[in-house]
């Protein structure tokens, strides 16, 4: 049986290793040190891998383990495995298993080699070799970042790629040429690019340029997943920098032709279309993790921002004053927004939120100081989206204009609805089909149109309760068909 020694001692003499000067196993969750103790004690060899290497030598926290175990074989391994916990194979044939300890998920797998067979993010033929060195299963990883390995029994770190110093520089580089054969990792350098901040090796954008043509093969839910992975981080406007870098922005027209889009330099003195909407990503992700917000209104938030501006390409123009304007792009953003969403793969109930946030985005700019009958009106626009959302779009939008300072200009808007009572949810309607038949209406097709029309006249403030609803029903010349006498 192979097993790969863990003297440290043995490799002094060589640049990769390093025992690290901060102990990071206090980090690791004791049941997880056990795991690796027991199949330490078994013969192999356990060393953490990926990114939850990359995130505790960030200081972060990380709810991801991985484990790549040398030295076992399978059936061996397993064997072990169900004298820890409750375990299943997530991918046999791939040496891979999830194991559950109290409150958390390791995944296991065992060193493997990759062929390219197709074309494809699955178009690999896998094969499990216990008895790889860990430097040769290093070079199945996507990055220098994730192709870190820790020793969590001796604090022995593995870094054959130079991860280290490409984490503290920012930047994002790839392993080895074999990352080519996976059309998926332009689309991660995006996310991760986005999540630390970091920017590109032009080597690592070139190959990127390479899988453009397998970019096609990808399934709509991967590509989705890592979209969503972009809208939960801290610099999002790097992820976008990322794309345009390597060329897979060409992918989604709808953001090139942000790029170059002109702006009125009074209004917009950091530049293009494109250099607002990066300003504009950052914002809301600040925004987002100020207010504490879920997954799903981070999500609606961020790519209502990335989207906020698609129809000012199809609007922009210099009028006879020779100011840059760009009339009505709210609206016109509706449409593009919908296709670039659905082309990412996004779910329908993101995209309903997204559409009235983008048409919408600019309503505050109407008029100066807004009415209560213009804040109930929006309220029912924006639907199934609220105006707490919106203002927050608007914050986003307002403050991503560097140097131009920071602002809120919707506040008085955000307000006044609180006090009419329709931050989250349009104005509940007084005349309903219930109360028209108490009144002796009928019930027939006329009465959806009764409805709709009573709903419009509380919206402009003709009654605002029961008795007044009545009273404006007996004035008003609404064609009473079906009603009783």
């Amino acid at each position: 049986m192979f097993c790969f020694s863990l003297s440290f001692e043995h490799f002094t003499r060589i640049p990769y290793v390093a025992r690290m000067q901060a102990n990071l196993t206090p980090m690791i969750p004791k049941a997880l040190q056990e795991v690796c103790r027991t199949l330490e004690q078994k013969g192999a060899s356990t060393w953490l891998v990926g990114g939850c290497v990359r995130d505790m030598l960030l200081g972060k926290q990380t709810q991801d383990w991985d484990i790549e175990v040398f030295g076992i074989h399978e059936p061996y391994l397993a064997r072990v495995l169900e004298t820890l916990g409750r375990f299943e194979y997530v991918g046999k044939h791939f040496g891979v298993c999830k194991l559950w300890l109290d409150n958390m998920v390791v995944d296991i797998a065992l060193p493997r080699k990759e062929k390219k067979r197709g074309r494809g993010h699955k178009g690999f033929d896998i094969v499990c070799d216990p008895n790889l060195t860990p430097e040769k299963a290093s070079l199945r990883r996507d990055f220098t970042i994730n192709a870190l390995m820790y020793h969590p029994l001796t604090n022995v770190l593995l870094d054959f790629h130079r991860g280290q110093e490409d984490l503290k520089k920012r930047v994002l580089r790839h392993v080895s040429p074999a990352f080519v054969e996976d059309p998926l990792r332009p689309l991660r350098a995006m996310q991760f690019a986005a999540r630390f901040g970091m920017t590109l090796d032009e080597n690592t954008a070139a190959l990127c340029r390479e899988l453009l043509d397998e970019a096609a093969s990808l399934p709509n839910n991967r590509v989705w997943q890592e979209w969503v992975k972009w809208s939960k981080s801290e610099f999002p406007s790097f992820g976008l920098e990322a794309l345009r870098c390597m060329g897979w922005d060409t992918l989604y027209p709808e953001l090139v032709a942000l790029q170059g889009c002109p702006q009125d330099a009074y209004w917009h003195p950091e530049g293009d279309v494109w250099r607002h909407t990066c300003l504009v990503v950052d914002e809301a992700a600040m925004l987002s993790r100020e207010k504490h917000l879920s997954e799903q209104d981070n999500c609606i938030l961020l790519f209502s921002a990335l989207c906020h501006d698609l129809g000012k390409p199809l609007a922009t123009f210099t009028n006879d004053k020779g100011r840059v304007v760009a009339p009505n792009h709210g609206a016109l953003g509706v449409m593009p927004s919908v296709c670039f969403l659905q082309r990412l793969g996004a779910p329908k109930w993101l995209i309903k939120h997204v559409k009235p946030l983008v048409k919408e985005h600019v309503a505050h700019l109407s008029s100066d100081a807004p009415t209560a009958r213009a804040v109930k009106r929006l309220a029912e626009r924006l639907e199934p989206s609220h105006v707490v959302m919106w203002e927050m779009l608007t914050q986003a939008d307002a403050s991503g204009r560097h140097p131009a300072p920071k602002c809120r200009p919707a506040l008085a808007w955000l307000k006044l609805a609180k006090q009419e009572n329709v931050m989250w949810t349009k104005a509940e309607a007084i005349v309903t089909g219930k109360l028209l038949q108490a009144w002796g209406v009928c019930p027939s097709p006329q009465m959806g149109k009764i409805i709709d029309k009573a709903y419009q006249a509380q919206m402009d403030g003709k009654f605002y309760d029961e008795l007044s609803a009545f009273l404006w029903w007996q004035s008003c010349d609404i064609v009473k068909d079906g009603q009783d006498g």
